[in-house]
């Protein structure tokens, strides 16, 4: 190969990897629903699509490194949002209603166009709206990892009442806080999270959507109690159908994502190959 051929090939590499990197600069959506806005973070790909949701008081900003990678690694379509009152979208007043929050995320996928064999990622109570979202539409989903994820097993009546008493000091420490965005969060849960949980532990995951379950070694709890209680659940619910798997998350807090981002990736990447 001459000179010029060489030169000529190597430009031509170095604009492709420049397309490339701008094509998976994520791009972010107002995407407006009952007077409100809702920030919806896109980065290009094929599908389907991969849409992370973050546990309570967090916003999209949780999944920024593992969002490049898994658009790297997969190459497809990754969507992040905020919830409302979270990141750049509008607040919500009231009391969390996992109906609305449902609305808010099925809406924007349909406006995104995100309606056919998406992979939901979803960590701690965002595994409630994925939950929710999939029994209303199990035609979108084509499977899910749920990231120390809330599964409705864990909420009897007994547990209900110890979480209550167990955050009832978080609270109250809230409510005599400045207000913040996650303080604000953390109260609209609290204010429906006996009523939510209730009706939560009532549902069931649709038995024809394959999920992974990753189960961190700590788990949300400090007390021995709950941390066997919410091992167990998570269990149980992986039991009841062939097509779920749990992973335990050893050397990792609730917080998987950071700790072991490995696992999570490979989850992700494991169920994105299969959705192909």
């Amino acid at each position: 190969m001459t000179k010029a051929a060489w030169i000529g090939l190597l430009a031509g590499i170095g604009l492709a990897a420049q397309a490339a990197a701008q094509q998976a600069a994520p791009t972010t959506q107002m995407i407006e629903t009952d007077g409100r806005k809702l920030a919806f973070h896109v980065t290009p790909g094929h599908g389907p699509a991969i849409v992370l949701d973050a546990g309570g008081g967090l916003d999209s900003s949780y999944w920024d490194g593992l969002a490049a990678e898994l658009a790297q690694r997969t190459g497809s379509e990754i969507i992040t949002y905020d919830r409302a009152g979270a990141g750049a979208s509008d607040e919500v007043s009231g009391p969390w209603s996992l109906d609305r929050a449902t609305d808010d995320l099925a809406h924007g996928l349909e406006q995104l166009g995100a309606t056919h064999g998406v992979i939901l990622v979803a960590h701690s109570v965002a595994a409630e709206i994925a939950t929710s979202l999939a029994l209303r539409h199990p035609d979108w989903i084509s499977g899910a990892v749920f990231v120390d994820g809330s599964v409705p097993q864990f909420y009897t009546e007994r547990e209900i009442a110890r979480q209550m008493k167990l955050y009832a000091p978080v609270i109250a420490a809230a409510k005599a806080a400045p207000p913040t965005p996650q303080t604000k969060q953390l109260l609209a849960i609290a204010g429906s999270f006996a009523a939510t949980s209730s009706a939560y532990h009532k549902l069931a995951w649709p038995a024809s959507i394959p999920v992974t379950a990753i189960v961190s070694a700590k788990t949300p709890f400090d007390t021995e109690e709950d941390a066997r209680a919410w091992k167990k659940a998570q269990a149980d619910f992986v039991k009841q159908a062939p097509n779920r798997k749990l992973v335990a998350a050893a050397r990792s807090s609730h917080d998987i994502a950071h700790d072991r981002p490995d696992i999570v990736l490979k989850a992700v990447g494991d169920m994105a190959t299969r959705a192909h």
